[in-house]
């Protein structure tokens, strides 16, 4: 099946639930049993991510990703968490790359350092040559975004995983950006654990908090055990709409995808953006590349830019957008902006955002599925006004 009919029929119950269309939400907390199940493998509890409700969901995005099992948890975080502090134990060492989501920083940099396990953090920028000397005896895990949050660099994936195989390292991948539409698995190259934040494009209507972890049975299983104990669990309900939402993400990924490309063009070529961050542009960095991993050349619903006039014209930016909603979060169906030095990355200093490129002005757009010349139109007006306002702020020439 192509991935368009996968988003549809993988995973689904056979024979049909009662002949349910729908897969049915079992809202429960436990289920009955004969006595002989054992532990967390035998005995159904909803903790336990064994939920049918859960499973099912996990089994369609196992599909997706073509991967042998896949786990669903409670957010983003928690499968990240769930997976580094399953590979990962106290006097290990990791290599991250320096422009990781804000979360994921903090997550690796702070309470995984409380914990005893260091990061060092790499440039996928640059060859994985440059990488080798930073490898310690107790390095165990590589671990990248195959679009960074929020610069939205590519790295070379290919890369990576041949470095990761090389020096016998765990490679795991954050592709929340991407999705399982863009980085199809018949071209993915073959990373150890992959994880979504759910809550993104997946699930795709900003009502649901939820994480993806897919991988090797084996893989995922230890993983699992991990989650069941940290609690980390997503509820039957989550599970209903994550499993509702993946249907319709084929069709909405494409609209992200074109609507996102015509705005970074636009973007472009207007006199008031000093810079655009969209792999999709000729202009990229490693777009040759972009378009050899991505399907069809889909860089994704997600990119980002500099307004001229730093700061202030980024606020006057988003004050006078229309369809943009100035929020966190992405992958709705409603086009998202925010500035990651106050949201996304907050948590790092000003001079740790500078280092990795995120400047005070830099905005992010997660593009929804508006008609694209809209969204287009909306950004224009709002950078004239940014332009109209600075120009109101010089002084007088005298």
């Amino acid at each position: 099946m192509k991935v368009d009919t996968k988003c549809i029929h993988s995973g689904e119950p056979e024979p049909r639930i009662h002949g349910a269309a729908v897969m049915p939400i079992f809202q429960t907390a436990t289920f009955a049993f004969t006595g002989a199940e054992v532990g967390y493998d035998g005995v159904r509890y909803t903790r336990c991510n064994n939920n049918p409700s859960q499973e099912v969901v996990a089994a369609k995005l196992a599909a997706l990703e073509g991967t042998e099992a896949a786990l669903v948890l409670g957010s983003g975080m928690s499968a990240i968490a769930s997976t580094l502090l399953t590979l990962l134990k106290a006097g290990d060492h990791m290599l991250i790359q320096r422009a990781a989501y804000g979360g994921t920083y903090d997550l690796v940099h702070h309470q995984l350092q409380d914990l005893g396990i260091s990061a060092t953090m790499i440039d996928i920028a640059a060859a994985a040559d440059s990488w080798q000397p930073l490898l310690q005896p107790n390095t165990k895990v590589i671990y990248v975004e195959a679009i960074s949050n929020p610069l939205m660099e590519v790295p070379d994936l290919p890369a990576v995983v041949a470095f990761a195989k090389r020096y016998k390292l765990t490679s795991v991948i954050d592709a929340t950006f991407a999705t399982p539409i863009n980085l199809q698995p018949a071209l993915a190259p073959g990373f150890d654990v992959v994880i979504h934040s759910a809550t993104k494009f997946l699930n795709g209507h900003s009502d649901l908090i939820a994480g993806v972890v897919a991988g090797s049975a084996e893989m995922v299983n230890q993983i699992k055990s991990k989650a069941n104990h940290l609690g980390g669990s997503l509820d039957p309900h989550g599970a209903f709409l994550l499993h509702r939402g993946v249907k319709t993400l084929a069709l909405r990924v494409e609209r992200q995808n074109a609507n996102a490309l015509m705005l970074a063009a636009a973007l472009e070529q207007h006199p008031q953006v000093a810079a655009v961050f969209y792999p999709g542009l000729r202009s990229a960095p490693r777009y040759e590349l972009v378009r050899e991993l991505f399907i069809n050349g889909g860089a994704g619903g997600m990119l980002a830019f500099e307004p001229v006039g730093g700061m202030e014209a980024a606020e006057t930016v988003l004050k006078n957008l229309k369809l943009g909603m100035v929020a966190p979060s992405l992958g709705g169906v409603e086009t998202l902006v925010t500035r990651p030095s106050t949201t996304t990355h907050v948590g790092l200093t000003r001079e740790q955002r500078e280092a990795i490129g995120i400047g005070e002005g830099l905005i992010r757009v997660a593009v929804g599925i508006e008609d694209g010349q809209d969204l287009v139109d909306d950004f224009m007006q709002a950078l004239d006004a940014a332009a109209a306002a600075a120009a109101a702020a010089k002084p007088a020439a005298t």
